[in-house]
């Protein structure tokens, strides 16, 4: 079982940045992978960013290249979701999730664990 807690939203404006922290616990095996997703009201959930517990490699949606950066602390079992340059459409609840295999993944059923979800809002 993995436990995912993430912090860090609020509101914005655009152009302005935020930082989300994901706190993991439980059983975080090396080979997993750490994604966060987004869901705006009546759409449909979204892939944002993902990075595995080892090695450098992280994987991103198009949408949010260039401005998002997800990174981890190993010591504090945490992951974060820098983001930078932020836009209205980048409102959304921002979940992260757990995949418990080593390939990337950007759909949300192929998680196995998932937070609370935390609310980002950017204004214009």
């Amino acid at each position: 079982q993995v436990q995912l807690v993430e912090s860090g939203g609020g509101l914005v404006q655009a152009g302005g940045s935020l930082r989300l922290s994901c706190a993991a616990s439980g059983r975080t095996i090396s080979s997993y992978v750490i994604a966060w997703f987004r869901q705006a009201p009546g759409k449909e959930r979204e892939f944002v960013a993902a990075i595995r517990w080892s090695g450098d490699s992280t994987y991103y949606a198009d949408s949010v290249k260039g401005r998002f950066t997800i990174s981890r602390d190993n010591a504090k079992n945490t992951v974060y979701l820098q983001m930078n340059s932020l836009k209205p459409e980048d409102t959304a609840v921002y979940y992260c999730a757990v995949r418990s295999r080593p390939s990337y993944g950007s759909r949300w059923y192929e998680y196995d664990y998932w937070g609370q979800g935390t609310q980002v809002t950017v204004s214009s």
